[in-house]
């Protein structure tokens, strides 16, 4: 009767693991499935697991060499534009794949429109079929996000490490089992047998896994990956039978899913992390995926940048829910720019202003008024023109084209380079882009103000004239009003300018045609009551200036 008794207590206490792991899954999964819903067609939370840039950059670099490109948004380009801060706005991925490919294709695109016209039709069946968005996003959050997670370089390098003796690694995993088998059977020999196995596992299952911590992530996550292509593949899409013939070389190793489950922040991980450290699941099951994935390399890479494309389209369609106006582009063979009612997207209630952008331009103003944000924001309609098929403007025409900037230029102490070295060399990659002879979309903001201004102006407008014979359109901003004299057979010269009272300066942020000819410099300081003496000088100063094209020498 006593030995009954402890059978069924054995019985009962692993029936109710069951039911609360079940149970814990299932309301999880309830809760998730709501996420998805409530935050669609919104702004993206910051990610509580996940998308930090430095996982994304080394995946980037990795995508990069396997998928070689026309074109590619350089680090100082990228920085430049504040691109982290845009990409951030674009993501609402719930997965690592998801936030790499769309990583990639921000900073990676063709001069063509083959990936966009795919993207295209992607996001018209998603918003023809939201139930089936709603789904596909549903199952990437349950795949869930796993920076570092080393994916790709897992695919891409066919030397992967084996972690030991099989034969080992199944007979420590079973020794539990047949513990508690023992016990069921009411043979007290059974407690030893549990308690000493799962002794020496959890030991040894953390001293192991610290050492490959790595190789495991990575299985980790790719059979997690497979096993949500597998529940994708279900869905109806336009890609459904590409994924499916890559997937079904591969989607055995989905049963062995269970010992990767991966990181969600969900109460029940440590459930899955005490079961697979008593019963050594990974050990034992990257063994067997490891032989299968290395057969067919081809199809799991090309299986995880589908999956990737899905969730990209996904994000893109989001963010064209929240956006103020948005447009798709055209490309045109012609080397011209023009839009209607383009603005930044970083900042709030930003000011739209038209693009026509014919031949290389200069934009002036002071500070503040505007001709940075502008330039900026010309500058990133091009590239998400190119790379998502998206403009946020009414409308946008351009070339397909590489886009370089020269703006937020900083002093290199580790290098030992100057600000003015800096910002040459910044100029100079420019000019070696354009060697290779592609089309491209340059913008400089104060070009060469390192230096003294006489040398400065000289530079200048030797260096952007210079420009009129290569396949480039420039957008310089500048504060030299001299350049667009010297400049003005060869470029365009649009303004930004400010109004100054007794109240301070006013700022309407509008672009206007020619260059600037506002002088509220010297006014401002009157506002801000600066000497009067002071502020009279300096006007008598200015005018003389303006009269004699040369400086008095004070007495």
């Amino acid at each position: 009767m006593w030995q009954m008794e402890q059978q069924l207590f054995v019985i009962g206490i692993i029936l109710a693991l069951v039911v609360i792991i079940s149970g814990l899954e299932s309301w999880n999964r309830v809760q998730l499935r709501k996420r998805v819903r409530n935050e669609w067609g919104r702004p993206p939370r910051q990610a509580r697991f996940g998308d930090k840039e430095e996982s994304l950059k080394a995946a980037w670099q990795l995508m990069k060499k396997a998928q070689p490109t026309d074109a590619e948004i350089d680090d100082l380009t990228w920085y430049d534009l504040k691109m982290w801060e845009v990409f951030q706005q674009i993501s609402a991925t719930y997965s690592s794949v998801g936030s790499e490919a769309l990583y990639y294709r921000l900073r990676n695109y063709d001069f063509s429109s083959k990936q966009l016209t795919r993207l295209e039709q992607l996001m018209n069946y998603y918003s023809q079929h939201p139930q089936v968005r709603e789904e596909l996003h549903y199952q990437f959050a349950r795949l869930g996000k796993k920076d570092n997670n080393y994916v790709q370089d897992y695919l891409m390098n066919s030397e992967h490490r084996k972690l030991g003796q099989l034969p080992f690694y199944i007979l420590c995993g079973c020794l539990p089992i047949v513990g508690i088998l023992l016990l069921v059977l009411g043979q007290m020999v059974g407690i030893f047998v549990l308690l000493a196995s799962v002794l020496f596992n959890a030991v040894y299952y953390q001293t192991k896994k610290a050492r490959l911590e790595r190789e495991l992530a990575s299985m980790g996550y790719l059979v997690q990956t497979v096993a949500a292509a597998k529940r994708i593949s279900k869905s109806q899409t336009p890609f459904q039978a590409e994924l499916q013939q890559n997937l079904r070389p591969i989607q055995s190793i989905t049963k062995f899913a269970f010992s990767f489950q991966a990181k969600t922040g969900t109460d029940m991980e440590w459930v899955m992390d005490y079961l697979n450290m008593i019963f050594m699941l990974p050990f034992i099951s990257y063994h067997f995926v490891l032989s299968k994935i290395q057969h067919h390399q081809s199809e799991a890479y090309a299986l995880w940048q589908l999956l990737g494309e899905l969730e990209v389209g996904i994000a893109v369609l989001n963010y064209r829910q929240f956006m103020p106006d948005w447009s798709q582009p055209t490309f045109t063979k012609a080397m011209t720019m023009q839009g209607i009612e383009a603005y930044h997207p970083l900042v709030s209630e930003a000011v739209a202003n038209p693009v026509l952008w014919r031949r290389n331009t200069l934009v002036t103003g002071s500070n503040a008024s505007g001709k940075s944000t502008y330039v900026k924001s010309v500058a990133i309609n091009a590239l998400l023109a190119q790379t998502i098929n998206t403009a946020l403007c009414l409308e946008l025409q351009l070339p397909h084209s590489q886009i370089l900037t020269s703006m937020a230029i900083e002093d290199d102490v580790l290098a030992g380079d100057s600000y003015f070295i800096a910002e040459i060399k910044s100029l100079k990659r420019i000019l070696t882009a354009l060697a290779q002879g592609k089309p491209c979309l340059c913008f400089i903001d104060e070009i060469l103000k390192g230096t003294n201004t006489i040398e400065r102006i000289a530079a200048s407008a030797a260096f952007i004239d210079d420009l009129k014979t290569q396949p480039v359109l420039a957008f310089v901003a500048t504060h030299d009003i001299e350049l667009t004299e010297i400049l003005k057979h060869s470029c365009d010269n649009v303004h930004f300018e400010e109004q100054v009272d007794d109240a301070g300066v006013h700022f309407d942020y509008l672009l206007k045609e020619g260059p600037a000819t506002s002088r509220n410099a010297i006014r401002l300081l009157e506002v801000l009551q600066f000497p009067k003496a002071m502020t009279a000088k300096a006007t008598a100063e200015a005018e003389d200036f303006e009269n004699q094209k040369q400086w008095r020498v004070f007495p």
